[in-house]
């Protein structure tokens, strides 16, 4: 894993990892499968949230194992928020889930004004008592930031410990959008591409991520 600090930009991880470069480049081919896509896409997920959690902090317990009493880690706080922002980011949280089974999972539904690309809200739910838990924002694309903004702009009305955004792809204009509202918060990436085409599309990027998840292209 390793930082990559675009001009302007900083507290942006781009997640190197062999495992997930190459998943990431089958997951990018067009004649890929709706059922590939979403096999991979939770693969990816899966290891980006192994990377993304490294930090966590721990407590310390007295347990019996088979053998004898010890004192071993484990999470401090309240379960991990996995928050959704709709639709695309349900396939990213269905693979974290494998490895985070008892995590909450809140949902934010957002769409793209087509004409002056802002993100418009349409629902919100978390999970109660949100002061102890740590929230990850999930969504495929970070491309012109709005989104991500708009959804981390709503989950610090809730007052959780702390908040992390994770995506696949990030555009270098969506992660200057981002720094410029929530400078504090780290985004983790698995790669930073070209530019944003006039219609606000990553490049190369994938396509549409939540088409190619649920098929309706």
């Amino acid at each position: 894993m390793d930082t990559q600090k675009p001009p302007a930009v900083s507290n942006v991880t781009r997640i190197d990892h062999p495992l997930v470069q190459h998943k990431l480049t089958l997951l990018r081919q067009k004649e890929r499968s709706t059922s590939s896509f979403r096999t991979l896409l939770a693969e990816i997920s899966m290891l980006l949230v192994y990377e993304v959690t490294r930090d966590l902090p721990l407590t310390y317990k007295e347990i019996e194992t088979p053998l004898a009493s010890m004192r071993a880690p484990l999470i401090d706080g309240k379960k991990v928020v996995l928050l959704n922002i709709l639709r695309a980011g349900t396939g990213m949280v269905e693979g974290m889930l494998r490895i985070l089974p008892s995590a909450r999972v809140g949902q934010i539904g957002l769409y793209r004004d087509p004409e002056t690309l802002g993100a418009v809200e349409y629902y919100f739910k978390v999970p109660g008592e949100m002061a102890d838990r740590d929230v990850i924002v999930v969504d495929p694309m970070l491309a012109t930031g709005n989104s991500a903004v708009a959804a981390v702009d709503r989950v610090k009305t809730a007052n959780p410990r702390s908040i992390k955004f994770v995506c696949l792809l990030a555009a270098p204009e969506g992660l200057l959008n981002f720094r410029e509202s929530h400078p504090d918060v780290p985004v983790y990436t698995a790669a930073i591409d070209d530019h944003l085409n006039d219609h606000g599309y990553i490049i190369p990027g994938l396509g549409d991520a939540g088409d190619r998840l649920f098929g309706t292209k």
